[in-house]
C-alpha cells in the first residue's frame, strides 16, 4: 500500500501542475477569470471533476498503468488574445509535466536512486515516471477532448471543429479501447513509452514492478 499512497499523492500533484499550466497560458493571454475560479492556486479542489478527476485516472492506472491527467479547468477561450494562445493555452498543461519527468531522471542518472526493483522509492517512483510518460504521449494524441486536439482546433474550420468537439464525451473510451484491444497500437504504445523512459536513464521494468506493487489488493500487502 505505501507504493500507492506516494504514487498517488504525487500524481495528485502533477495533476495540479498540469492543470496550473493550463490556467496561467490562459491568464497571459487574456482570461484572468481563471484567477477568480481559483486556477491559479495549485489546490486539487479546483481542478477537480467527477468523471475525468476521479472515474477515469482511476481506471486508466488500475487496469492498463497508463497515467492520464484527471484536473479540469474550463478556460474562457474566448477572451484568449488570438489563435496562437489557444494552442499554446492547450500545450501548456503538458509542458508542466516536463520538470517532474526531468527531476526524476536527474535523481536516477546522478545516482540518487538506482534502477533496483526491490527499492520501495525507486519502484514508486518508476511507476510515476511511467504514468508521466504515458499521460504525455496520450495526451498529446490528437483525439477530441485530449490537449493535442485543443492544440490544434483553433486551426480547423469552425465545421469541423464543432463537429470533432461534438465527440468529446466518447472519443478518450474509443482511445482508450483501442489501446486495450488493438495489440499492434498498444505495443507502439509501449514500446515509445518505454524508449523514452530508458533514454531518460530509468529501467522500464520499474514502472512495471511499481504498477503491480500499486495493485496491492492483489498482492495481498497491507
Amino acid at each position: 500500500m505505501a507504493v500507492f499512497i506516494i504514487v498517488t499523492v504525487l500524481w495528485i500533484f502533477s495533476v495540479c501542475l498540469h492543470e496550473f499550466g493550463h490556467a496561467w497560458a490562459a491568464y497571459c493571454g487574456g482570461d484572468h477569470t481563471v484567477r477568480e475560479k481559483g486556477y491559479l492556486t495549485l489546490n486539487p479542489l479546483r481542478y477537480t471533476h467527477p468523471v475525468y478527476s476521479i472515474l477515469m485516472p482511476v481506471v486508466f492506472m488500475m487496469l492498463g498503468g497508463i497515467g492520464l491527467p484527471g484536473g479540469a479547468v474550463y478556460i474562457e477561450r474566448d477572451r484568449l488574445r488570438s489563435r496562437g494562445w489557444e494552442t499554446w493555452v492547450s500545450l501548456a498543461g503538458p509542458a508542466m509535466q516536463l520538470p517532474l519527468i526531468l527531476l526524476i531522471s536527474v535523481a536516477f542518472k546522478l545516482g540518487w536512486l538506482q534502477n533496483d526493483p526491490g527499492s520501495l522509492t525507486a519502484v514508486s517512483l518508476g511507476f510515476l515516471l511511467r504514468l508521466e510518460i504515458s499521460s504525455l504521449i496520450l495526451n498529446l494524441i490528437p483525439v477530441p477532448p485530449l490537449d493535442g486536439f485543443q492544440a490544434l482546433a483553433p486551426w480547423l474550420r469552425e465545421d469541423v471543429r464543432e463537429r470533432l468537439f461534438a465527440m468529446s464525451n466518447y472519443g478518450i473510451w474509443f482511445l482508450f479501447l483501442a489501446l486495450w484491444f488493438i495489440q499492434p497500437l498498444n505495443a507502439a504504445f509501449w514500446d515509445l513509452a518505454n524508449l523514452i523512459t530508458s533514454w531518460l536513464g530509468v529501467n522500464p521494468y520499474l514502472g512495471y514492478v511499481g504498477w503491480k506493487t500499486f495493485r496491492f489488493w492483489e498482492n495481498g500487502a497491507s
